[in-house]
């Protein structure tokens, strides 16, 4: 066979664990009905537990009912954006599915942006409305803009009544100290009350009909190369058709039995689509944190006896060595997953040697949905990041091309399937230079380059735009980094090429050196190591040595930042 046959052919098929199909039915339904189906199911069994206080299905409902009534009521329609400015909280569920289920799309803004980033999204988007937590009002008036409407909620109105010392610590947290607007305030500055607004309001929103593959349903923000994010188009099916494809590659999960641990935020597509909808979707219980604080989330855990555990790198890196990190029964759990990040194999050697549980890597973008590749579970790679999901097709071409490349070499990977984006929202030549057809099916490029091997198992090397060229060689700055994870003084540590007018770039690694270590290891000891283990083109030329690293809002470090610093000197 041909490269392009080899592909088609999928591989990896032969792998999937047992019972899972290659390609999955997706019913022609929007997001609130696949929601509407599992409250008709799973109506008495808790959908939310926040901090003690637990909210069932069917009170979840009443609740989304309400909110989305009051939203029609003000004026928000099909086809409108609402913007979620919220931290992980009872309000954020209640608000999403309310805007989706009047037709309305939700752009998602990150707690942690700027007032400028705040007034790009908001504008770009054209969010006419604001869901917003009252300690983020201030930034959101800073931002300058002027919504037509703004909701303000509160994280106290859904802690419970007893065990007011869990509720204050949690509240005392993620507030921080911020003040918050009063009642009065409130209501002079024109803003609605999302309490107000559930009371005033029956459970009886207009119905909305909604087409599963043209309606948007999700605009989130994913940061580019260059400039300011811009917007994956999300339809209600790409959506729908993810959590089918992930309930059938993961077939050891049982609908309305599940615990899930809901602490990654939601508004990142991770913590948004694989967690908050996931669990949803299959009659889960969420157990929710404003922020994610490793101590409660670990007691949670033991107490909720959780079923499911979806990390980032960054956060098993600091558990592998965390003193109370065995207080949980990590082989009990079901799934431990993570994404977002490379999860390097020093990593996950320390973790399972300190648990004895397995980690499942899985890759995937904003633009496919969160998800599109996962590990089976009864076989796993080290070093690959699985094999793709039921009805995703996935290919290796040139970087620069159009030729698909055989098996083992490296090039960007291209995806099809029933969860790749629309395209970005109001950026026509950004989609023109991602979306191609190929014998009239459309495919998306990744901008990652990628190997799979004959098994059709798939192995990450690093993003096109961090690839370093050095004297006409090809450096993946993710395999510096690898190496410089086993030196057992390396905390942290980041990877860039700064331009020099004589080699193209030099290789510049940023440490973060173990507490005891610093002041005690130089940047050529850093050198040496790496001269032992690289060959002598990818050893890094300058090493500096820092507290920190920049990282991007899921806590993976930023190179994107490193690399601007970088170019800057």
């Amino acid at each position: 066979m041909n490269p392009k046959e080899v592909y088609l052919s999928k591989p990896w098929l032969k792998f999937y664990s047992e019972g899972v199909p290659a390609e999955i039915d997706i019913p022609e339904i929007s997001v609130p009905e696949l929601f509407d189906r599992v409250v008709e199911k799973y109506g008495s069994k808790a959908a939310l537990i926040f901090y003690g206080k637990t909210i069932t299905y069917r009170e979840l409902k009443g609740l989304v009912d309400r909110l989305a009534a009051a939203l029609a009521d003000l004026g928000v329609k099909k086809g409108d954006t609402v913007a979620l400015y919220l931290l992980n909280s009872p309000q954020y569920v209640i608000a999403y599915f309310a805007t989706l289920r009047l037709g309305a799309k939700i752009t998602p803004i990150s707690p942690v942006y700027t007032s400028i980033e705040v007034k790009h999204q908001i504008e770009d988007s054209e969010a006419g409305t604001v869901v917003c937590q009252d300690i983020l009002f201030d930034n959101l008036e800073k931002a300058g803009v002027h919504p037509e409407r703004v909701v303000l909620t509160s994280i106290d109105e859904y802690l419970p009544a007893l065990k007011k010392w869990f509720g204050k610590s949690a509240k005392a947290k993620a507030y921080g100290g911020r003040p918050t607007l009063s009642a009065d305030d409130i209501k002079k500055k024109g803003l609605y009350s999302f309490q107000d607004l559930l009371k005033k309001y029956s459970p009886a929103p207009p119905p909305v009909a909604i087409d599963p593959r043209k309606d948007l349903a999700v605009l989130p923000y994913t940061g580019g190369t260059t400039g300011l994010p811009k917007a994956a188009m999300l339809t209600h099916r790409n959506l729908v058709s993810l959590q089918g494809q992930a309930l059938a590659f993961w077939p050891i999960f049982e609908e309305g039995k599940e615990v899930v641990m809901a602490f990654l935020p939601f508004f990142h597509i991770y913590g948004q689509v694989v967690v908050m909808m996931g669990g949803l979707a299959q009659g889960a219980t969420l157990v929710l944190f404003t922020t994610p604080d490793i101590d409660k989330i670990l007691s949670a855990m033991e107490r909720y006896q959780a079923s499911g555990f979806y990390g980032v790198p960054t956060l098993f890196e600091y558990l592998k060595e965390y003193e109370k990190t065995d207080r949980v029964n990590w082989k009990r759990l079901k799934l431990i997953a993570c994404g977002a990040d490379t999860l390097h194999e020093s990593t996950i050697d320390a973790w399972e040697k300190r648990t004895g549980a397995k980690i499942f890597e899985g890759y995937g973008m904003t633009e496919t949905t969160a998800v599109s590749h996962s590990t089976p579970l009864h076989r796993r790679k080290k070093g690959f990041f699985g094999v793709p999901l039921p009805n995703v097709k996935a290919a290796i071409i040139e970087p620069e091309g159009t030729e698909f490349l055989p098996v083992g070499e490296v090039g960007e990977m291209i995806l099809s399937g029933p969860n790749i984006m629309q395209g970005y929202w109001k950026r026509p030549e950004s989609t023109r230079e991602v979306m191609m057809e190929i014998d009239g099916e459309t495919w998306m490029r990744t901008g990652d380059l990628v190997s799979m091997d004959e098994d059709g198992y798939f192995h990450f090397f690093d993003r096109k735009r961090d690839l370093i060229k050095y004297k006409g060689y090809s450096v993946f700055a993710r395999h510096v980094e690898e190496v410089l994870y086993q030196h057992p003084q390396i905390k942290a540590a980041g990877v860039v090429g700064v331009p020099d007018p004589t080699v193209g770039n030099l290789i510049k690694a940023y440490v973060v050196l173990e507490s005891e270590a610093r002041g005690k290891i130089s940047e050529e000891e850093i050198i040496s190591f790496c001269k032992e283990k690289l060959a002598h083109y990818k050893v890094p030329k300058i090493v500096e040595f820092r507290g920190e690293l920049p990282k991007t809002d899921v806590g993976k470090v930023s190179r994107r930042e490193l690399r601007e610093e970088g170019e800057e000197c």
